[in-house]
């Protein structure tokens, strides 16, 4: 009976966890955008340091934006290939390291 008073207790926290998302990503004003639902004037950004090629180091910074967005608002807002508003700056050399920011959007 234990056990399963945790499991239940853990199947709400992560209930209360995709609420708590969603009603974060209500609080930002949206725009269409193409057929997508857009952040109107909110951006994220995603950064990585320390990678032996750009390469490397845009993909690391493209998954810390995408975790750090999909935690904050949802997985339905953590596609950086969704997003709109992208720009990217990378310096190195043999250490590289990036910074993105973009608009979260969404399919819908």
């Amino acid at each position: 009976m234990v056990l399963l008073r945790a499991i239940v207790a853990i199947g709400f926290g992560i209930v209360f966890s995709d609420v708590a998302a969603a009603q974060l990503a209500d609080m930002h004003a949206k725009v269409r955008v193409g057929g997508k639902l857009c952040f109107a004037d909110h951006s994220h950004s995603g950064s990585s340091s320390g990678h032996s090629s750009r390469k490397a180091a845009e993909m690391a910074a493209i998954r810390s934006w995408q975790d750090f967005t999909a935690w904050e608002y949802g997985s339905a807002w953590g596609s950086y290939s969704l997003a709109v508003g992208k720009s990217m700056n990378c310096s190195g050399g043999g250490n590289w390291a990036c910074n993105v920011d973009a608009r979260p959007c969404r399919g819908r």
